[in-house]
């Protein structure tokens, strides 16, 4: 491709390489005419190394062979925003250094795409936000169950007055996580880097239950770790 074309795709950065990280790769993989994954990041080279070798298989397994150029291999983030263009930056991070990675890209006048949660306390989030808002950026939080074939019908429905007014909205959110979950990662399960149950798994319904029945006025919560030897809870119940 000419120096042109490459330059009317959206450049994507990643930063973090861990299990979600491939999600974010094949997307990106799925639209090679639109946009494309200039480079990754993460402490651990080999991380790193696996999604760039995984992103370039993924191209040739579509078809996709001439100008194929492997995104650029980094383990620090700073120099990766030193010395690549990038215009969007996938975070993929442990969720307590979302805001971490958001905010320096911001100030670098990259848009931010980060995975839920945008932060595990308040403050981090208020941050993260004030610095797009400063540096005229997008900050987009992943929340893909929005786009469920059956969640987008109750939306379309919610909004038709279709039920009427509605009282109550209950979300269950029975998953599990064994012990040998937490254990695969140190951040997993803490205050600082996970952020707990709420934070983690039920993000998703907490954000489903916003979406279709307005913002949060107040909230009072039951919380307690049961079951996990973890900093953080891993069973709760709020309304």
């Amino acid at each position: 491709r000419s120096a042109t074309q490459l330059e009317s795709k959206t450049r994507f950065g990643l930063a973090g390489c861990g299990r979600i990280s491939r999600r974010h790769m094949e997307a990106i993989s799925n639209l090679y005419d639109e946009a494309e994954l200039t480079c990754v990041c993460d402490p651990l080279e080999e991380n790193a190394d696996r999604i760039a070798s995984e992103y370039v298989k993924s191209l040739m397994n579509k078809g996709i062979t001439p100008g194929i150029v492997p995104p650029c291999v980094y383990t620090d983030f700073d120099e990766m925003l030193e010395k690549q263009k990038i215009d969007v930056l996938s975070i993929c991070t442990p969720s307590g250094l979302h805001p971490v990675y958001g905010i320096k890209a911001a100030g670098r006048h990259i848009h931010v795409l980060t995975e839920k949660p945008m932060a595990t306390d308040l403050e981090s989030a208020g941050d993260l936000i004030r610095a797009c808002d400063e540096a005229h950026v997008k900050l987009f939080v992943v929340k893909q169950n929005r786009l469920n074939g059956a969640v987008k019908l109750l939306k379309k429905a919610v909004d038709k007055g279709r039920f009427g007014k509605i009282h109550m909205i209950l979300s269950n959110v029975l998953w599990t996580r064994p012990q040998s979950y937490y254990d695969e990662s140190r951040w997993r399960g803490t205050w600082e880097l996970d952020g707990g149950a709420f934070s983690n798994q039920a993000s998703h319904y907490i954000d489903l239950i916003q979406w279709l029945g307005g913002p949060v006025e107040s909230v009072t919560a039951v919380t307690g770790t049961l079951s996990r030897k973890i900093e953080a809870e891993d069973t709760g119940s709020a309304v």
